[in-house]
């Protein structure tokens, strides 16, 4: 009877993201009728995808023990110059290069800082952002680069009735739940994040697992930029401004935790979802932007809250 009790409890613990975004959209159903059509979900999983994407890269950085704060920002500088160099060379192949190599040169310079010079994540991609930042206004002297031409097509256009940027999230999840279930790389950040000292002992190179974590959320975030300046139709260097709190928010609404060593790629994507279809509601029902602001702070609080109180519930039962 105590066995069956603790799967229940087990099952129950690890699926509760799917029952919660179950019963939200239940109740976004019956809070607007405009919620459950077939437009409005394209929508949703159309803007969602930069956003999940992202997500995908914080989830390895947290799990890892570190973050990004700078993501929002390497979206604008490297999707305007990836914008700039397809106006000037017609050729998407090397928009999405550019974009990539200057995101994984930004992210290759937060890792340097967090592995060779000990500087706080925190700190180090604060600094990296407001850089990034500034290089994307200074590039364009503040303005938007419109007439971009077919380069919307990867944003805005669909094959059938999936978008495409649906189809890069969901390649791109299969490749997460690939690499972090059966690669020596993907259990290692696990380590890492649970026990850097332990996993040092273990033989594990704790700097060049961190390392390769902020060179592939680099590679994530240079085809978050391209999908996002494809969307909006035009290179914004203020544009992707809190996306790295947009992504943050749905990796740990997701499950992964904050303390490192615990994270799932489904995870995130129901977190996303989570977060996405709330603001969607919210926008649907014509609700305040500032109130929208103060529900997704609320809801990384409880996240942030509910993962610690957990994690030192396990912490106590173990003690006992």
């Amino acid at each position: 009877m105590t066995e069956s009790k603790f799967d229940y409890r087990k099952i129950l613990s690890k699926y509760s993201i799917v029952l919660v975004l179950i019963v939200i959209m239940i109740a976004c159903t019956f809070a607007n009728s405009s919620f459950l059509t077939a437009n409005n979900l394209i929508n949703v999983c159309r803007q969602q995808s930069v956003i999940i994407i992202l997500a995908f890269g914080e989830m390895i950085l947290i799990i890892c023990g570190q973050l990004d704060l700078s993501c929002g920002s390497v979206i604008a500088l490297s999707g305007v110059l990836s914008v700039m160099t397809y106006k000037s060379t017609q050729s998407m192949a090397l928009a999405f290069i550019v974009a990539i190599a200057v995101s994984v040169a930004v992210n290759f310079l937060n890792g340097l800082m967090v592995t060779k010079f000990m500087t706080p994540a925190f700190i180090a991609t604060l600094a990296t952002q407001t850089m990034a930042r500034g290089a994307a206004l200074y590039i364009t002297n503040g303005q938007n680069i419109y007439e971009i031409g077919n380069y919307t097509i990867v944003g805005q256009g669909s094959l059938g009735i999936i978008p495409i940027p649906v189809i890069f999230m969901f390649c791109i999840f299969i490749l997460m739940a690939y690499m972090m279930r059966h690669t020596c790389w993907g259990r290692s950040t696990y380590a890492v994040g649970g026990n850097a000292e332990a996993a040092n002992a273990a033989g594990i190179n704790t700097k060049m697992v961190t390392m390769k974590a902020y060179l592939f959320n680099g590679v994530l975030v240079g085809i978050a930029a391209v999908l996002f300046m494809s969307r909006v139709n035009g290179g914004l260097p203020a544009g992707a401004s809190g996306y790295e709190m947009d992504g943050l928010t749905a990796t740990i609404v997701g499950g992964t935790s904050f303390t490192g060593g615990i994270g799932t790629p489904w995870g995130t994507v129901i977190g996303a979802f989570v977060v996405g279809f709330l603001g969607n509601v919210m926008n649907l029902m014509s609700i305040d932007s500032y109130i929208q602001q103060i529900v997704k702070g609320a809801i990384i609080a409880f996240a942030v809250i509910w993962d610690i109180t957990s994690k030192s519930r396990q912490t106590y039962k173990k003690g006992k």
